[in-house]
């Protein structure tokens, strides 16, 4: 396959290549695309086939739920079977925006989109390419990360191409991505919102408008969200987490390792990044892409605040690292 990729402006994309790429949707086929979050890997949602073949050029394990994408909130019951009270406040609060909402699932949703659930995951980006692309196909669009499976998701064109390119039909490259990880997901099924994955909406955000959040996923047969996977978003060269990132680089510098470090202070050779945990999430994944193509044996990035603010940056690194050092005895603030 040879992926195609369209240079769109990220206000205005032009109307004829999105024109193009909703036909390739309709297809059967399959466009990466950006939105406020990262670069999605879009397939029309209701056709089984084309769903599948963004598992076959991912490498995704069947059992990863994926999210599905709607222009507004009119149309969620395309996909859902019910609209619980609490999605509807979280819907108008915070849509269109970096919020997954998992709600019961209607019967012509694909068991390739839910892995078999009952439930389906919605969202409505916040991007315009991503807007018209979806009201352009006519069709709700299933589309995890651009990248291959448990890798760094993208939130560049070229780091969809790293990953993907020869697997996917066409990438629209509007630019990087403001917010930098993937959307917050919260399940509305139940009495009590459920925080599945942590993200740019907290949930100090969340519990403002539906009061009590509880965090964490129910042991379930089938998983709900995706993001649950205990390795995700890592790069090829190991990354290790640590609580004092000085003391483990001298460590693995001594031991003879190539080693970088990621932090706000550090001390030895590192590249820095901002000590805002918006900022920070917008850089993330750009400058892990970076590094791993700097002939590195090993990242050191040093532990972020335990802080709500600090969640969702926490849990992707925890997930992409090798190694956790909680290596000194400050207190984790």
């Amino acid at each position: 396959m040879n992926t195609e990729t369209f240079r769109v402006d990220p206000v205005n994309p032009d109307p004829a290549i999105i024109a193009q790429a909703a036909e390739l949707l309709r297809e059967g086929r399959l466009v990466a695309f950006p939105t406020e979050t990262v670069y999605g890997l879009g397939a029309n949602a209701l056709d089984p086939v084309a769903v599948r073949s963004i598992f076959t050029a991912k490498g995704r394990p069947s059992s990863n739920p994926v999210i599905v994408h709607v222009a507004e909130s009119s149309q969620v019951g395309n996909v859902a079977a019910e609209w619980p009270e609490t999605a509807a406040q979280l819907a108008a609060r915070f849509w269109p925006g970096p919020l997954t909402i998992v709600v019961p699932k209607k019967a012509g949703v694909p068991d390739e989109v839910t892995a078999g659930g009952p439930t389906v995951a919605v969202r409505c980006p916040n991007h315009p390419v991503a807007h018209a692309l979806i009201l352009a196909a006519g069709v709700p669009i299933a589309a995890p990360s651009a990248n291959r499976s448990t890798e760094l998701s993208p939130t560049r064109a070229e780091h969809v191409l790293k990953g993907l390119n020869g697997r996917i039909d066409l990438v629209l490259d509007g630019g990087p991505c403001t917010g930098g990880i993937e959307s917050t997901v919260v399940d509305a099924t139940g009495p009590v919102v459920r925080l599945l994955r942590p993200g740019l909406i907290t949930a100090h955000m969340l519990e403002e408008v539906v009061g009590r959040v509880e965090t964490g996923a129910n042991h379930e047969a089938v998983v709900r969200s995706p993001g649950q996977m205990a390795k995700h978003y890592s790069p090829k060269t190991p990354v290790v987490l640590a609580a004092d990132a000085d003391a483990e680089h001298k460590r693995l510098r001594d031991a003879g390792f190539r080693v970088i470090s990621v932090g706000t202070d550090l001390i030895w050779e590192y590249r820095s990044i901002s000590d805002n945990p918006q900022e920070y999430a917008a850089d993330l994944y750009a400058l892990l892409h970076d590094l791993d193509n700097g002939n590195y044996d090993r990242i050191v990035i040093e532990m972020p605040p335990n802080t709500s603010e600090w969640a969702a940056v926490r849990d992707r690194l925890t997930r992409a690292a090798t190694d956790v050092i909680m290596n000194d005895s400050r207190p984790d603030a």
